[in-house]
């Protein structure tokens, strides 16, 4: 069954040019890194100037960050995180042939994306502001660890706790895609001046990407936006 998330009216009301993709794939396969997932992000790297709203993009992400009190400069959105590291290297460091798929997506497009093992959600994900009594399990030191949110912060959780802390800063060890991952659940994130056709874009790119991996592939896509806070379908042509 494929897994689609619930947006609280309150993010929309936080930011109202916030829209979501998400994109549930069933069947799914993941391999070791390889010379086509090392080629992506290679190619990813080479384009990042290529793409006219990138900067202005994660400005707005910057501002979403300040208004639910983030700071943006010390726990910068994952597509911030992640250009910062791949111009400071000049490289990505491959993981394995999903991570490196959707890590060369938000380099070359400078969106945020979320990859996830949906077998391992207690119920469905959801977007919302924390109370600041959720538990978010995470690592720190090579020491398994247990944070909470801060009151207002903006997360995503299941009902077990939280899922990704800051919107889109760090993701769990729980949800993690790992090789041995067979149901994924994708969130790519998007505020203006990122065009929605590009959103559209880089989802499409991410279904390419995984049938080349897994051609049985089921695919459910769902886009939300203030004006359908409850998502509509979207398909993508093989």
């Amino acid at each position: 069954m494929p897994l689609h998330p619930t947006i609280d009216p309150e993010i929309f009301t936080l930011r109202p040019d916030f829209a979501a993709l998400s994109l549930s794939f069933e069947g799914a396969l993941n391999a070791p890194s390889d010379s086509v997932s090392e080629a992506l992000l290679a190619d990813a790297i080479a384009k990042l100037d290529a793409t006219p709203w990138a900067e202005a993009h994660l400005e707005a992400w910057r501002e979403a960050y300040r208004a639910f009190g983030a700071k943006p400069k010390r726990t910068p959105c994952s597509a911030e995180a992640l250009r910062k590291r791949a111009v400071k290297d000049g490289q990505m460091r491959p993981l394995n042939a999903v991570v490196d798929l959707y890590n060369a997506i938000s380099l070359e497009f400078a969106i945020p994306v979320g990859g996830e093992d949906a077998t391992s959600y207690n119920g469905i994900p959801h977007l919302c502001r924390a109370t600041g009594s959720e538990a978010f399990h995470a690592v720190a030191d090579g020491q398994p660890t247990v944070e909470t949110p801060d009151p207002g912060e903006v997360i995503w959780r299941d009902d077990t706790g939280v899922t990704c802390r800051r919107w889109n800063w760090r993701q769990g060890p729980r949800t993690q895609i790992t090789e041995a991952t067979t149901e994924m659940w994708f969130v790519l994130e998007r505020l203006n001046p990122m065009p929605i056709e590009a959103l559209l874009r880089s989802g499409h790119a991410l279904s390419i990407g995984l049938r080349r991996l897994s051609p049985g592939l089921g695919v459910s896509g769902l886009l939300f936006d203030a004006d359908n806070p409850h998502g509509h379908s979207i398909a993508f042509p093989d």
